[in-house]
C-alpha cells in the first residue's frame, strides 16, 4: 500500500502506546465527525434497493449543488480504480505533485502517464487530472480556468475530495458537460472515512459506464443510511465549514513559533516547511501525535486539524517542549 497517512500501526511500532492513545493528524479527515446515525437491522441485513441508492444520489446532488447524473461508489478511490476503463488507452497528464494513486493506477492499466507542473501543460492529453483543492499543498484553481481547459483535453477529471468546505471551487454544477468528470469524497469532510463512500458526477454516458462497472450494490446499506442523513444536513455542513476555517488559522498560529513556514493547505489540513522534518515528526510522535511526511519533499510536514479541545491542548503542550 502506498503512503497516505493514517498508518498508526507504524507509529505505534516506532513510538509505542495504544491506538487509542494517539491523535492521528496524518490525514485530512475531520476529527469531529458527523454524529452517529442509527442504522436499522434491515439496512444491515438486506441488500440495498434501487430506490434507497437513488435517494442517496439525490442527497448528494443536493449537497454538491448539482442536477448532473451521479453515482455512489466505495470512496473516491473506487472511482480512481475505474478511470482507466472509461476510454481507450492513451496519454494521461496529471497536475503534480498531488495524490499519489492516479499515476500508478493508470500506468498499471497501460496508459502513458506524464506529470506536469502547470495547468496549461495538461492541454492535448486524452485524460487530464486536476485535484482541486490539491492534496497536499492546497493549490486551488478557479472554476473558469478549469472550464477553459475542457475543450483542450479528451476528458477532464477534477478531484474535489477536499472541496466541501470550499464550495465556490466546485464544478459539480457543470458536471453534465461532455468530457467533464467530478470526484467527491464523503469521508473526509464528514469525518467518516471508514464508511467508504464517494461519488462521481458527470455526463450521463460516463456515469452509466461507471455504474455498470461498479455493479448492482456499490455501497452498503449503512453507507446509504448515514450518507443520506449527513448530506441533507445543511446546518451541520455550514457550521463545520465555519469551524474548520477558524481552526485552520488557529493551527497556523500555533505552529508559527516553531519556525515552520506555511506552504499551503485546505480547511482540513495544513502543509508546513519545517527544515528537519523527521525531527519535527519525532517531536510530535513522542507526544503520541502522528503527522505526515513525504519522501519526495523531505522538508514538508502535513498536519490535520485537531478536533476536541483536549486534542488542541495536547498539541500545544507537545509543541512547547
Amino acid at each position: 500500500m502506498r503512503e497516505h497517512g493514517g498508518n498508526i500501526d507504524q507509529a505505534r511500532q516506532r513510538f509505542g502506546g495504544r491506538a487509542e492513545d494517539w491523535i492521528d493528524l496524518s490525514t485530512g479527515i475531520n476529527r469531529l465527525p458527523y454524529p452517529a446515525v442509527e442504522v436499522s437491522l434491515p439496512q444491515w441485513s438486506a441488500l440495498p434497493s434501487r430506490s434507497e441508492i437513488e435517494a442517496l444520489h439525490q442527497a448528494a446532488q443536493h449537497a454538491y449543488g448539482t442536477t448532473a447524473p451521479i453515482v455512489a461508489l466505495g470512496g473516491a478511490q473506487a472511482v480512481i480504480q475505474l478511470l482507466p476503463q472509461l476510454a481507450p488507452l492513451g496519454r494521461a497528464r496529471i497536475l503534480a505533485p498531488t495524490y499519489n494513486e492516479y499515476a500508478p493506477v493508470l500506468l498499471a492499466a497501460g496508459w502513458e502517464v506524464e506529470e506536469v507542473g502547470e495547468l496549461d501543460a495538461l492541454a492535448g492529453a486524452d485524460l487530464a487530472i486536476v485535484v482541486n483543492p490539491n492534496n497536499p499543498d492546497g493549490r486551488c484553481h478557479k472554476p473558469r480556468e478549469l472550464l477553459a481547459l475542457l475543450p483542450r483535453v479528451g476528458r477532464l477529471v477534477i478531484d474535489e475530495s477536499f472541496a466541501d468546505a470550499l464550495p465556490h471551487l466546485s464544478l459539480a454544477g457543470e458536471a453534465d458537460r461532455p468530457g467533464l468528470l467530478i470526484l467527491r469524497s464523503f469521508g473526509k469532510f464528514y469525518g467518516l472515512a471508514g464508511l467508504r463512500l464517494g461519488f462521481a458526477v458527470g455526463n450521463a454516458t460516463d456515469i452509466a459506464a461507471l455504474a455498470a462497472m461498479s455493479g448492482p450494490w456499490p455501497v452498503s446499506g449503512a453507507a446509504i443510511a448515514i450518507g443520506q442523513r449527513a448530506l441533507l444536513d445543511d446546518a451541520w455542513a455550514k457550521a463545520t465549514s465555519v469551524r474548520l476555517a477558524r481552526d485552520s488559522v488557529r493551527l497556523d498560529a500555533m505552529v508559527q513559533q516553531q519556525g515552520w513556514r506555511l506552504v499551503g493547505g485546505t480547511p482540513l489540513f495544513r502543509l508546513y516547511e519545517t527544515g528537519d522534518v523527521l525531527a519535527a515528526q519525532d517531536k510530535l510522535a513522542r507526544g503520541q501525535i502522528w503527522s505526515r511526511v513525504f519522501a519526495q519533499k523531505p522538508t514538508w510536514l502535513r498536519l490535520g486539524l485537531p478536533g476536541s479541545e483536549t486534542e488542541w491542548t495536547r498539541l500545544a503542550e507537545v509543541l512547547s517542549r
